[in-house]
C-alpha cells in the first residue's frame, strides 16, 4: 500500500483556533499535526478525511499553544510532529520549507534548486501551494524571484502580516497575483 493510499484511509479530527490572521482549523491524527487550514481555504486544497472536532486531542491543544507563542513574538522555531499526506515530490518540497530560518524568504527557484530539481520552479508552486501544514512549514517566506509576494491560501495579506510578524520589511514587497 503507498503512503497515499495509507492516508486517504486515515481519519482525522480538528479544532478551530482564533488568531491574529483569522480562525484556523487544526488538523491532526495519532501521528501528529496533519493540516493549518484558513478560514477562506479553497475547497479541496488538503484532502483530508476530517471526521470529528476534538478539542482535547494534545496534537491540536500543542499546535494552538505553540501558534499562541509565535503570534505573541515568543517562538521563532515550532516543535511539533507532523504528519504531511501528499507525494514524493510535494514532500520533498514541504521539508525544504522547513529548513527556512524565521524572518528569511526563499524564491521558488531557490527551493527548486535545493531540492535537486532547478528546472521545476513551476512545481515547486505547485505543492508550495498545497502545503497542508501553513505557518509551521512556513510557505509564506516563500516569494517571488523579484521578492514579490506571490499566491498564498490564506491570502496575501495574512502573507505579509507572517512576515511582518518575523521581521521582513514588506513594504518593498510587490503584491502580485
Amino acid at each position: 500500500m503507498t503512503k497515499n493510499a495509507k492516508n486517504a484511509e486515515k481519519q482525522y479530527v480538528y479544532r478551530i483556533m482564533n488568531s491574529p490572521v483569522g480562525a484556523l482549523k487544526l488538523v491532526g491524527s495519532d501521528d501528529g499535526l496533519a493540516a493549518i487550514l484558513w478560514d477562506n481555504d479553497r475547497p479541496g486544497r488538503v484532502s483530508l478525511l476530517i471526521v470529528a472536532e476534538d478539542g482535547s486531542h494534545p496534537v491540536l491543544v500543542e499546535t494552538e499553544r505553540q501558534l499562541r507563542e509565535y503570534f505573541a513574538g515568543e517562538r521563532q522555531a515550532f516543535d511539533l510532529p507532523l504528519d504531511f499526506a501528499g507525494t514524493e515530490f510535494q514532500q520533498k518540497v514541504w521539508q525544504a520549507l522547513l529548513a527556512i530560518p524565521f524572518g528569511e524568504t526563499r524564491s521558488y527557484s531557490q527551493i527548486a534548486t535545493e531540492i535537486g530539481s532547478a528546472k521545476a520552479i513551476r512545481a515547486v508552486g505547485a505543492a508550495n501551494g498545497r502545503n497542508p501544514i501553513s505557518i509551521i512549514a512556513p510557505c509564506h517566506r516563500v516569494v517571488g524571484s523579484a521578492g514579490d509576494l506571490r499566491g498564498f491560501a490564506g491570502g496575501l495579506e495574512r502573507k505579509a502580516y507572517l512576515l511582518r510578524l518575523e521581521g521582513a520589511d514588506t513594504k518593498t514587497f510587490d503584491f502580485a497575483a
